[in-house]
C-alpha cells in the first residue's frame, strides 16, 4: 500500500503525463474523461495526505 505522499506524488505524475501525451488534453485544451478522472484521484489523496497532517498535530 502507498503512503499517503507516494499516492499524492503518483497522482500527480499520472495527470501531468496524461495531459502531456492525450492529443484532446494537450492539442485541443479540452480536457477529456481520462484526465478528470486522473484529476479527481489526485485531489482525492491530496485531501487525503490533508486530513492526515490535520489529524497528526
Amino acid at each position: 500500500m502507498l503512503s499517503p505522499e507516494d499516492a499524492l506524488q503518483e497522482g500527480r505524475n499520472a495527470y501531468e503525463e496524461h495531459v502531456r501525451t492525450c492529443r484532446q488534453c494537450h492539442v485541443d485544451r479540452s480536457p477529456c474523461a481520462v484526465s478528470k478522472h486522473l484529476l479527481r484521484i489526485y485531489n482525492n489523496a491530496r485531501r487525503a495526505q490533508a486530513r492526515a497532517n490535520t489529524t497528526m498535530h
